[in-house]
């Protein structure tokens, strides 16, 4: 069994049920990615991030988002340090490698854009210092649909667009959720998870997954798809060329995490609502009509498909 299949086996007996958000938070990790989780409260966010860090020995830090949290309270700020008599920096949650972005739609405007700079360049500006974050770093984000419309801030197009994956965890099975009263009824969000690779086996995958092979087949049908969205008459806003990228490296992380050195379709289709849903959106006439995944669906069946012959 691989170091990868290993690392999936662990979470899956520490988070039951969710083993397709574990492969993606896995895939977004190797390819520098962050991931919004939505669901409601009580759904084991928390404990799935927490168990993510833990086993490939990463540095876990949480922030719980509220109206009045600062964008310092996510970077760090310089202040003042009477003793020593000079300004000393003390850095925020965000120098870590798994940063817990807990409820992100409750922060004002101004405090959710202070993780911009952090998720695409991975550093931080702190009075005019540039601090370099750890490596691997990833931001969970999670939100609630349910208190949607009651005092907070939805995420703006710019803020979206920075996340590789969004995420819709739906309630356990009745199975599964036998067996979480079965594993955690005697001690209740406490997870014993073995730490099964390291930070610098992370960083060799991450390597490998670049040299994953994508045929020109591949990319022209990732760009046909792409462009398709640009020039539908029900929708508004249209995948960016960042989203081309992102369904490019989230297809080439899916190839990797299922032992294949090459992309097919197949991993096209299957990461294509996770990268895609949250960057577009439609009209207000589309909106009355339609249902956005259906509509992505649709377009991604009208897209003549490579041979897969071809593209190995």
């Amino acid at each position: 069994m691989t170091s990868i299949s290993l690392l999936q086996q662990e979470l899956n007996k520490a988070i039951i049920g969710r083993k397709e958000e574990i492969d993606f938070m896995l895939m977004g990790l190797l390819v520098q990615g962050h991931v919004l989780l939505e669901s409601v409260p009580g759904s084991g966010k928390t404990m799935m991030a927490k168990a993510f860090a833990e086993v490939i020995h990463g540095e876990f830090k949480r922030l719980q988002f509220t109206p009045d949290v600062l964008p310092s309270d996510v970077t760090g700020i310089s202040y003042f340090h009477p003793q020593k008599q000079e300004f000393v920096l003390r850095m925020g949650p965000v120098m870590s490698n798994i940063l817990l972005a807990d409820e992100i739609n409750r922060a004002t405007p101004r405090t959710q854009s202070s993780l911009l700079e952090a998720m695409e360049e991975k550093q931080v500006s702190i009075d005019g210092e540039t601090i370099p974050l750890l490596k691997p770093f990833m931001v969970i984000a999670t939100q609630n649909p349910v208190e949607s419309q009651q005092g907070t801030f939805p995420l703006p197009a710019a803020q979206l667009d920075r996340f590789l994956f969004k995420l819709t965890i739906d309630y356990p099975s009745q199975e599964e959720e036998k067996s979480i009263l079965q594993q955690f009824g005697h001690s209740p969000g406490k997870v014993n998870i073995n730490k099964i690779v390291t930070l610098d086996q992370i960083e060799k995958w991450t390597e490998q997954v670049k040299e994953v092979t994508v045929h020109d087949d591949i990319m022209t049908y990732i760009i046909q798809i792409v462009h398709h969205t640009r020039n539908h008459p029900y929708i508004e806003l249209g995948l960016s060329s960042r989203a081309s990228l992102a369904v490019l490296q989230a297809a080439k992380a899916y190839a990797f995490v299922n032992n294949r050195t090459f992309v097919t379709p197949d991993d096209v289709k299957k990461i294509i609502e996770p990268v895609c849903l949250h960057r577009m959106k439609l009209s207000s006439q589309g909106m009355l009509i339609h249902n956005l995944a259906e509509i992505l669906k649709t377009i991604v069946e009208e897209v003549e498909v490579p041979v897969e012959a071809n593209v190995r």
